[in-house]
């Protein structure tokens, strides 16, 4: 299957307040909508199906699981030196490695987007999500 006849899709994982993630996958117009945001920016919940709810972006991976950090620029993937954070964990004190590692910016390329809520809606998450086609 070519580029151009790909669907555009993300899979968006939400973590609530309560320590609960609920998944919902989103395509077309929905999953257009969240090109070109950034980590930390708002998201208005009716572009996504969840009418007035709020999140923020707080993460995200592309299709071979390199994950996005929030502290480099665009949507490219890069070898950067890491000492800790996204994309590393610290083995030893002091180490550093370079690691593949995408920009904060969301593209095509993304896969997963990861979202907190920071304004609740009228109805729950979860009966927004059920009563939602996948």
């Amino acid at each position: 299957m070519s580029e151009k006849s790909r669907q555009l899709e993300f899979k968006i994982n939400i973590g609530d307040n309560e320590g609960k993630c609920f998944s919902k996958i989103v395509r077309d117009a929905q999953a257009t909508a969240l090109l070109g945001l950034k980590i930390g920016d708002q998201v208005n919940g009716n572009l996504i199906g969840f009418p007035a709810y709020e999140f923020i972006v707080t993460g995200g991976s592309d299709r071979d699981g390199f994950p996005h950090r929030s502290n480099i620029q665009g949507t490219g993937r890069r070898k950067y030196l890491l000492s800790g954070g996204i994309g590393y964990k610290v083995l030893r004190k002091g180490r550093r490695v370079r690691k593949s590692v995408r920009g904060n910016t969301l593209s095509e390329v993304s896969y997963q987007i990861n979202m907190k809520i920071s304004k609740n809606g009228n109805k729950p998450l979860n009966e927004l999500i059920e009563g939602s086609s996948v």
